[in-house]
């Protein structure tokens, strides 16, 4: 019979292994309510070890937001391949998956936690949301967008952001409806903004033109048309 060894971990493995174990926690409960000894049992170490990689709870966590901004930012990513409306939901279902996945540490990080108004935490949430941005003008193919572009791809990337987390409160709509609602309300947002800019309204064209006619912008159409029609008897 042999007896097992445990291996000693480097400096960087074990931070993180314990920035992995942090972020689990956070995941199913809110940062607020982690203890640093909860973090030091999950990881099967001591309370001062953990001090000896990370000096406080606060740069634990932090460092466990920086692991997921990059995580999230990367659900942005997509190929630029076929309609811009069926990409925008794909990205839209990896960033629910992040959600569910995350929903206490995804919730914490918008509305409050233990980093909120640091400069660390902040310029971290911002990251997510410039890489948001770039990626939607990169499907777009606009390098210099018009005024009104930039208004609604940041518009679109805060109403997600807020959608998310009062679909985390209670989750009253299906979340898949509510991806593909999500997608509606860019196409929507766009379609208002060309109505005053010619260049956008071009772009849109564009846009329109590739798209499915099972795709969620014909979609969308179809549904305001219905919309519209008066009720049948």
């Amino acid at each position: 019979m042999t007896t097992g060894v445990r291996r000693r971990m480097g400096v960087e493995e074990r931070r993180q292994q314990l920035i992995g174990v942090a972020l689990d926690l956070f995941s199913r409960r809110s940062p607020d309510e982690v203890s640093i000894d909860e973090i030091a049992s999950a990881a099967g170490i001591s309370r001062p070890l953990v001090y000896h990689y990370f000096p406080g709870k606060l740069s634990l966590y932090e460092a466990a937001l920086q692991r997921a901004s990059d995580d999230l930012a990367g659900r942005f990513v997509e190929p630029r391949e076929g309609p811009l409306g069926a990409r925008l939901l794909r990205v839209m279902r990896r960033f629910f998956d992040f959600v569910e996945e995350h929903g206490p540490g995804f919730s914490a990080l918008m509305r409050g936690g233990p980093a909120v108004g640091s400069s660390t935490t902040n310029a971290l949430v911002d990251g997510v949301r410039q890489a948001a941005y770039v990626q939607i003008l990169s499907h777009l193919k606009v390098t210099e967008p018009p005024v009104r572009l930039e208004l609604v791809i940041r518009s679109w990337i805060s109403l997600v952001e807020s959608t998310a987390l009062i679909w985390l409160d209670g989750r009253r709509i299906a979340r898949g409806e509510l991806e593909v609602q999500l997608v509606h309300d860019f196409a929507a947002l766009a379609a208002i903004s060309a109505a005053y800019d010619d260049e956008l309204a071009a772009l849109l064209r564009d846009v329109l033109r590739d798209e499915a006619p099972d795709g969620p912008f014909s979609d969308l159409v179809v549904r305001l048309i219905a919309l519209t029609s008066p009720p049948t008897a």
